[in-house]
């Protein structure tokens, strides 16, 4: 409750096995400020840190690649200011 900051990490495994399909992805990714962590001859996999809305967002932006794995952290979160949790 009250005003607070969400965070949601995604590492998406997407088919990137033509120039075409590479370009468009890196794309993407670049648009949602996400980082292509790992590159095979045929895959990307690309690393999101963001609202769950944008990663739902950008997972929504890939839909027209086949991804072949997906991996959600769950939202974290924190309460803006001085405001901290007692336990």
């Amino acid at each position: 409750d009250g005003p607070h900051i969400e965070r949601e990490m995604v590492l998406v495994k997407v088919k990137a096995a033509t120039m075409a399909q590479r370009d468009d992805i890196k794309r993407l990714a670049d648009i949602f400020r996400g980082h292509i962590i790992d590159v095979t001859t045929s895959t990307y996999t690309i690393e999101l840190t963001g609202s769950g809305r944008k990663v739902d967002s950008f997972i929504d932006a890939l839909a027209e690649h086949k991804i072949l794995e997906t991996v959600r952290s769950g939202v974290s979160g924190i309460a803006r200011g001085d405001k901290i949790l007692h336990i």
